[in-house]
């Protein structure tokens, strides 16, 4: 019984599920040498590369400056949080 959209009971279905199982069973691994496969990552990592959005300078310049405000109050609180519970330990133990 199928339905409009078709169904996986058909044997139509089954025939191409097996068949791609066994075209995958190979690999494209198994037939190329170590350097080549390095080769061919190299040109992925390039092409994912090119399609990265870069940042215009004004935003990196602004994202930068962000970032090292961001630290600096961070370590001034941090710094104010030691400086205190330091204090405390000592009046606390002598």
């Amino acid at each position: 019984m199928a339905d409009a959209v078709g169904s996986i009971d058909t044997p139509d279905a089954q025939d191409e599920a097996q068949e791609t199982k066994k075209a995958r069973k190979g690999g494209k691994r198994a037939k190329k040498g170590p350097f080549k496969r390095l080769a061919i990552f190299y040109r992925q990592v390039i092409a994912e590369l090119r399609k990265v959005v870069w940042p215009t300078r004004n935003q990196l310049t602004t994202y930068t400056t962000v970032v090292i405000v961001f630290v600096v109050i961070m370590i001034g609180l941090v710094t104010v949080i030691d400086y205190g519970l330091s204090h405390a330990a000592k009046y606390v133990f002598g």
